[in-house]
């Protein structure tokens, strides 16, 4: 691609480089131009301007953004993801179902480091999503990039997209309770967390928090996935939910996680079906350790000892009003 500044007269087709304000109105910065615009522009008095001109293996701004958004996601309907409108060299790619990201990340690095001017940037791995939101976009920062580059980055980028969406269709939901009356605000928090994500949740079931009340209600619960919230605290792996889980004949797979708030959450199986144990953060909307794990298992994604171990890095998340020790409590 060339670039620079040319006489205006010898500027037909090429691409206007920073836009030029003409009788006041806006010449915008890449208009391929035509004999109107420089018959404007030497009216103005501009001898000169700045242009691009793509060479003959140059592909222009749009078709490259577009080409490679097109590589990134082939198959639209199968990744629940929708393409944008192409413009000034980007293309926005968005959600079309609510879930969680699956990126190839290996992909997305591997394409960037081909050429300086082509681009892509996405969320964060397995980020959650709503219907609509914008989970990448693909920038070409030049007016025109070479043909073999583009063409490298549509095969390291192929398919490297994907929205994961709900594979478990409703969800149990049991709290355990010390003391009558019993406040809804935990089960209408948590299923707002498992509707935004497309699944449902059963009406919630309430039991005295201690073993054999629970490990009753696990056996009694037909949702996909099992949910636990207890009143009190759990603090050990043989504590009452834990323990309950494994007398209704489940295990438990991991206690614990580098998230804060979400200290006190743990993963275990019952009959083959997910369940987690929620901290007790999880009576707030608030983001915390659980939302992620909940996410990946609500879509089908497998969440395991080690993949819990390894969300510290990030997992210090906002503060929550309601914590009993603040992190940085008030200075008298």
């Amino acid at each position: 691609m060339e670039f620079g500044p040319v006489p205006t007269m010898k500027a037909l087709g090429a691409i206007l480089a920073h836009s030029v304000q003409i009788e006041g109105r806006r010449l915008r910065k890449g208009v391929r131009l035509e004999q109107s615009h420089l018959d404007q522009l030497r009216a103005a008095g501009r001898s000169e301007v700045t242009v691009a001109r793509l060479g003959r293996d140059d592909i222009h701004e749009d078709d490259a953004a577009l080409a490679l958004a097109q590589a990134l996601v082939p198959d639209e309907a199968a990744a629940h993801l929708r393409l944008g409108p192409v413009g000034t060299g980007r293309c926005n790619i968005f959600a079309t179902a609510p879930g969680v990201v699956q990126i190839n990340a290996e992909a997305i690095d591997a394409l960037n480091a081909i050429h300086p001017m082509i681009t892509v940037s996405t969320v964060p791995q397995l980020h959650r999503m709503e219907r609509g939101g914008m989970v990448a976009t693909v920038k070409i920062i030049a007016y025109g990039v070479p043909e073999a580059a583009l063409k490298q980055t549509q095969v390291a980028g192929q398919g490297a997209l994907h929205v994961a969406t709900a594979q478990i269709q409703r969800a149990s939901y049991i709290e355990t309770t010390l003391a009558a009356p019993i406040a809804p605000k935990g089960a209408e928090v948590n299923r707002g967390r498992v509707e935004a994500l497309g699944a449902a949740m059963a009406d919630p079931v309430y039991c005295s928090h201690d073993v054999p009340a629970l490990a009753q209600s696990l056996c009694q619960a037909d949702g996909d996935m099992i949910m636990i919230l207890t009143a009190s605290a759990t603090s050990d792996l043989r504590d009452t939910a834990p323990e309950a889980v494994r007398q209704a004949g489940g295990t438990i797979a991991h206690f614990g996680m580098p998230v804060d708030p979400g200290n006190l959450l743990f993963l275990g199986e019952l009959n083959g079906k997910p369940v987690i144990g929620l901290p007790g953060c999880a009576r707030s909307p608030a983001l915390n350790g659980a939302d992620w794990v909940l996410e990946r298992l609500i879509c089908g994604i497998p969440v395991n000892a080690h993949d819990i171990m390894g969300m510290g890095v990030g997992g210090l998340l906002k503060e929550i009003p309601t914590r009993p020790q603040p992190r940085n409590p008030k200075l008298d």
